[in-house]
């Protein structure tokens, strides 16, 4: 299986061995990152936000899932699990959907949108258990270091890639991936890989048995 990064929340999950794509919170021009130049079967988006909801600009015959829910496609279980956007339980940014994709080899991924709160047990108890999870670590519009550093507790994952923190591509006033590595290397038992390019291989079997790490992908 693969998983590509495209920048801010927008992943590509190829998982053609049980005929299915997916790709993540797409987002439009103006974020910064190119646009990604794939034609997935299935679209989520976490939220109806610019930078997370451009399907539009997306060419190919997709399905979009943007509702709460549990469904399946071509074996692929899904389940989105409501969540939200800041820590007011919506007041300020409004909702947020947990994408949590489990695939016949059982392999389980977690997209954790935007989250801009901590996780309860309620979602924990939807959510577990997770082998790999994409989560924002750039703080103000969703969590930050400290609070992703506690998410990655709590969910155990083998493999944490953050995303949605500031790089060269984009103007948000948010945290690079660089605070999320010194708080997570002094409080979490992670090796921490730096990728040359934007893509995650694996293998099901290899992954059960490896060591957890955390896997920063480059653009």
């Amino acid at each position: 299986m693969l998983i590509k990064w495209f920048g801010h929340a927008c992943f590509f999950i190829d998982s053609s061995e049980f005929g299915i794509s997916i790709l993540t919170d797409p987002f439009d021009k103006s974020v910064g990152y190119p646009l990604p130049d794939v034609s997935p079967d299935l679209i989520t988006e976490s939220h109806q936000h610019f930078d997370h909801n451009a399907h539009d600009l997306l060419k190919g015959n997709f399905k979009v899932l943007k509702e709460e829910g549990i469904f399946e496609e071509s074996n692929l279980k899904i389940k989105a699990i409501r969540s939200y956007h800041d820590e007011s339980m919506g007041s300020e940014r409004g909702m947020n959907l947990i994408f949590k994709f489990e695939f016949p080899n059982g392999i389980s991924i977690a997209h954790l949108g935007d989250i801009g709160h901590v996780i309860d047990d309620k979602i924990l108890k939807e959510l577990l258990p997770v082998d790999i999870i994409l989560i924002p670590v750039g703080g103000k519009f969703t969590i930050g270091p400290d609070e992703a550093v506690e998410v990655c507790k709590l969910t155990n994952p083998k493999v944490v890639i953050p995303m949605h923190y500031k790089t060269k591509y984009i103007n948000f006033p948010i945290k690079s991936v660089d605070d999320f590595e010194k708080i997570a290397s002094s409080n979490l038992d992670f090796e921490i890989i730096h990728k040359q390019n934007n893509v995650f291989e694996f293998n099901a079997d290899k992954l059960k048995n490896q060591k957890p790490s955390i896997i920063v992908l480059n653009i």
